[in-house]
């Protein structure tokens, strides 16, 4: 009897100690500090190149999850929910910025956004159904070719124009679908697209901003309903969301994200734009190899 006393006390202590490490790790100041770089970069470059930061945020998620021991099997779709989460706040905030100065094609917003709901939606739901191994793979592949339009920047002819509303209804589903795959807010897709139809690349990078917000709702709302009742979750975690990740990073990318688009509207994108595709090979490398 004292024997299997002492087996369940023990049991129960290793329980509680684990369980003790795991609620640390929700607060371990190297953990926040790390979030909050991510946060801060991704948030300059929302503002300054309309992308919701998906691109850089999904890997360094996914890495500072691993290093942590989270489950393999869930850290890129937890990395890819909380990104897209983040998004929502980080696209208000630079919308905002953007809108101010006459830079959102708000009609174009408004024939995009069915499609991309429902392209958001369905993108989750073929998203957590992927192998992990199989979803790093594709976002590698999407952001190396991402990468690739940014350096190409192939001017468009002098005659083409936005399509009509179906046009545009498919081009949002697919930005829905990608996006949620990947974790980005679309402007990897919508940006390319807007100025290949001769739209200014100011209004292309603040209408990619605002397209931003309900590409990120959708897929969030899909993966939080995908990820509900799965075992061995980490602790904060809310279905695929993680909660922690998403707090931290958001306040970090809202403060930033109005003084990126300020500097947008200063400078010379393009130069940057091809900085940022180099490293978007590294990312995409990263994702292969790991």
């Amino acid at each position: 009897m004292a024997l299997a006393d002492a087996f369940f006390h023990s049991r129960a202590a290793r329980v509680t100690r684990c369980d003790n490490e795991q609620q640390r790790m929700l607060i371990e100041p190297g953990l926040i500090l790390e979030l909050l770089l991510l946060g801060t970069v991704a948030g300059f470059l929302a503002g300054l190149l309309g992308i919701g930061g998906g691109m850089m945020m999904v890997p360094f998620i996914t890495f500072i999850l691993h290093a942590r021991g989270y489950p393999s099997e869930y850290t890129v779709k937890m990395a890819v929910a909380t990104s897209l989460a983040t998004i929502c706040f980080t696209s208000m905030a630079s919308v905002r910025a953007h809108h101010k100065r006459g830079a959102v094609l708000w009609p174009v917003v408004r024939a995009m956004a069915p499609g991309i709901l429902v392209g958001s939606l369905a993108g989750a739901q073929l998203a957590v159904a992927l192998p992990g191994k199989a979803l790093s793979i594709f976002f590698a592949v999407f952001v190396a070719v991402s990468a690739t339009q940014m350096l190409i920047a192939r001017k468009p002819k002098p005659t083409r124009t936005m399509p009509g509303p179906v046009g545009t209804f498919g081009i949002g589903a697919l930005i829905g679908v990608i996006s949620s795959l990947v974790g980005a807010g679309g402007a990897f897709i919508s940006v390319p697209f807007m100025t290949w139809c001769n739209v200014k690349i100011h209004d292309a990078v603040g209408t990619s901003a605002a397209i931003g917000f309900p590409v990120a709702l959708a897929g969030t709302a899909g993966y939080i309903w995908a990820g509900q009742g799965l075992p061995q979750m980490p602790p904060g975690s809310f279905g695929y969301l993680y909660l922690p990740g998403l707090v931290v990073i958001s306040i970090a990318s809202m403060t930033l994200a109005p003084f990126g688009a300020r500097t947008a509207h200063r400078m010379d994108i393009q130069p940057l734009r091809k900085v940022f595709a180099v490293f978007l090979y590294f990312l995409a490398a990263y994702f292969l190899l790991r």
